[in-house]
């Protein structure tokens, strides 16, 4: 509200008058920025296809967005970046020899089933790109758990393909400089933690995501790996494991998402602790070897109802509103009197 000195009127504006520089653009280009060296990595690592299939899922994400929105006569978002993040995350979690039509259809289910049908950007209700994977997996799962061409031609890995995470599960040993640098199979975004860590240390010195989820997901991972993983506390191990398959990537890429995630710090903590629950669950318990996306995916549909149950208590409300009520009683009697 401010004083016209000439008029001597007031202008009136609505909240919040104070209004961060922040948009979803810059926060978007953030993420892009942070997920190159990974993506450059695969493509180094995995070669030109794996480039293909990056630049194929972005524009699949994109184009898709841009015609929802124009057949639904909606506000066209593409310029928010949005749906390159979507693309991007989605390439980065596919084999690198994947058919390029494959991912191509999950960006397209991501941007429309589950983000536009439900709104768009701030809308959905699970991440987009994590949901698609998901469909995938179930869709064509050979095609999707297929990593021999992630292997020099003629080796013995290349025929079974086996990533570390299942080497691990199976009983065996995984190499955990290959692990940090990127010496392995898995998919073309989730191999190099090294490059990984490079972007998430970008967004956390940018302020785009809090250590928290991240922090308490992977400990979680840890403890649960050293509980049950069935070797104990073996140092070695646990460090593979959590280097082993989309476990980085997930927490500092698709955990941290602004739109499923709890917004509270308790929320935050306990979203972690749950997500990192479930992983193990699935990586010693289940039929895959992998586990992150399902678990992450299963959080975003619990994150209303851990934000619900974390929200602090307003003043006026729950003991606040009885002693409250009690002191308007007293004030009512001493008026009377």
């Amino acid at each position: 509200m401010a004083l016209n000195e000439d008029k001597k009127l007031y202008h009136v504006s609505s909240s919040p008058h104070v209004r961060a520089s922040v948009t979803t653009q810059k926060i978007m280009t953030d993420v892009i920025i942070a997920m190159l060296p990974a993506a450059a990595f695969g493509v180094y690592r995995f070669g030109i296809h794996a480039l293909i299939v990056v630049l194929a899922t972005v524009a699949a994400a994109v184009i898709s967005e841009y015609l929802y929105e124009y057949f639904m006569k909606r506000p066209i978002t593409i310029t928010d970046g949005s749906a390159v993040v979507t693309g991007m995350i989605l390439a980065l979690n596919m084999p690198p020899e994947i058919p390029v039509w494959m991912p191509m259809l999950g960006a397209v289910f991501a941007i429309v089933v589950v983000k536009q049908l439900y709104g768009g950007l701030g809308q959905n209700f699970m991440n987009p790109a994590l949901a698609a994977r998901c469909f995938l997996l179930i869709s064509f799962s050979r095609a999707m758990t297929d990593f021999s061409a992630s292997f020099p031609a003629g080796s013995a890995d290349a025929v079974s393909g086996a990533t570390p995470l299942a080497v691990l599960k199976a009983g065996g040993e995984a190499s955990l400089s290959d692990l940090f640098f990127g010496n392995i199979a898995g998919t073309i975004g989730e191999v190099s933690v090294l490059m990984l860590l490079i972007g998430a240390a970008y967004l956390l010195i940018r302020g785009v995501i809090s250590i928290r989820i991240p922090a308490v997901y992977i400990a979680t991972v840890a403890v649960f790996m050293g509980l049950f993983g069935g070797r104990g506390f073996d140092l070695y191990y646990v460090a593979c494991e959590i280097c082993a398959g989309g476990l980085i990537f997930g927490a500092f890429f698709m955990a941290t998402d602004y739109v499923t995630t709890p917004i509270t710090p308790l929320g935050q903590i306990l979203f972690g602790v749950f997500i990192g629950i479930l992983t193990g669950v699935f990586r010693v318990f289940g039929a895959s070897a992998e586990g992150v996306s399902y678990a992450i995916i299963i959080g975003n549909i619990v994150a209303p109802l851990i934000e619900r149950a974390t929200v602090p208590t307003p003043f006026g409300k729950g003991r606040y509103a009885e002693i409250t009520k009690k002191l308007m009683h007293e004030n009512s009697e001493r008026g009377g009197k």
